[in-house]
């Protein structure tokens, strides 16, 4: 295990030397029209979904699939039939016709995967939250510097066609001095929804342990950790990282805001004891634009739905919900009640890979992307301004107390 380790740090510092030097592999120029071949590195419900997304794009080819677990390959070679499946993503990299990798793995592994993908040339479509830790993040960025790569981070709501709306309605004349922004994110379901049976092959032949493991803290293996990583800190921030950053990085593309000055975050676990990460939890962020940056989470109640927000100002307000729906109301202008900002509640189960139209929107910017070279929707940093911004809540939260962002050292205090 150890020798597993330290080939790993290996790797990742190795490639970001390569990244500063400027001698990564190039990926071939792709025109307007040419096939965008697309690799798959974890191949869970998630992964799964966003790979569909690709595939729905047209001129898309999906070429592999890598995963620690076997039942997941063979989940992908069911609607891709005649793809190539590996255990070790390494050799899903070393295929040079591959233009383009989607990273769906756990959390904790993202920096592990998405390093080498950037060192053997490829472009990334890496889920959210893009880092799991400051050194991760710095890792990341490293080796994508200079590196020529199209780096999307999944962040979907920054393709749809509520965001355009915001950034139109969020200008001074409508908003004056906007000094708040109120975000919300509610489920009536222990364990957030998110709690999976283990299977009966979830054993150590079929699921490749140390290479899941990372450079976590080992431990036997443990099937409840493997398929439900989500609930450990190990590998997971929990809701923070799951929820809480899509609507960071909404209002963060929408304002331009930088990291956190400080952030707190409380709250505890109550309904949901299979879990070490919170169950309801408030967080409270000090933007260095003087505004007043909130979100909280519960999953013993629905009311304000998946994503209610509020971006507030002297002139106006802006309200967003998780239907989609974006309203302005000037200062003065009240609706009838709180009930009417509330959603319907929704009669269907939590579901923690999620699909949409902006799934869909995001992967089809991306594509063009690899083809055009052009920044797309949800660039490298944006994710790493959103990232740092969890990182700093789930700090505050296991340390009990207001941390900070030193910007010159870029660590946590």
């Amino acid at each position: 295990m150890s020798n597993r380790r330290t080939f790993m740090g290996q790797l990742l510092s190795g490639t970001a030397t390569l990244a500063v030097s400027g001698m990564l592999p190039s990926s071939k120029v792709l025109g307007a029209n040419d096939r965008v071949r697309i690799g798959l590195i974890g191949g869970g419900g998630r992964g799964q979904e966003i790979f569909k997304a690709a595939l729905r794009c047209k001129n898309v080819e999906g070429v592999a699939v890598a995963d620690v677990y076997t039942r997941r390959l063979e989940q992908v070679k069911a609607f891709v039939p005649g793809i190539k499946t590996f255990r070790d993503f390494r050799q899903l990299l070393d295929d040079k016709s591959i233009d383009a990798v989607l990273i769906a793995t756990p959390q904790h592994q993202h920096a592990l995967n998405f390093v080498p993908a950037i060192q053997a040339g490829k472009d990334v479509y890496q889920e959210k939250t893009m880092a799991f830790n400051p050194e991760h993040a710095k890792r990341m960025r490293a080796a994508f510097q200079g590196s020529g790569r199209v780096v999307q981070v999944g962040v979907q709501s920054t393709s749809g066609a509520e965001f355009a709306q915001a950034r139109e309605l969020a200008t001074p004349e409508r908003m004056g001095t906007i000094t708040a922004i109120h975000t919300h994110h509610f489920r009536n379901a222990p364990h957030g929804g998110w709690l999976r049976r283990i299977p009966p092959d979830c054993n150590s032949q079929e699921v490749d342990w140390q290479v899941f493991e990372g450079e976590a803290k080992p431990y036997p293996f443990d099937p409840d950790r493997f398929m439900n990583w989500r609930f450990y800190w190990d590998y997971s921030g929990g809701n923070v990282f799951e929820n809480m950053v899509h609507q960071v990085g909404f209002w963060y593309k929408v304002l331009d805001l930088k990291i956190p000055r400080s952030v707190t975050m409380a709250g505890n676990n109550y309904l949901s004891p299979k879990m070490q990460v919170p169950d309801t939890m408030d967080v409270s962020m000090d933007q260095p634009e003087k505004i007043f940056f909130t979100w909280n989470s519960m999953f013993g109640n629905d009311y304000y739905g998946e994503g209610t927000d509020a971006l507030l100002g002297n002139k106006g307000t802006i309200l967003r919900d998780d239907a989609g729906h974006v309203r302005y109301l000037p200062q003065g202008k009240k609706t009838k009640g709180a009930a009417a900002e509330a959603p319907a509640p929704s009669s269907a189960a939590p579901d923690i890979v999620g699909g949409s139209d902006e799934t869909d929107l995001h992967m089809q910017n991306f594509v063009d992307c690899v083809r055009s070279r052009k920044e797309p929707n949800c660039p490298f940093d944006l994710g790493f301004r959103s990232a740092i911004a969890c990182q700093m809540a789930i700090t505050s939260y296991r340390r009990g107390r207001p941390v900070h962002w030193d910007e010159k050292q870029e660590e946590i205090v």
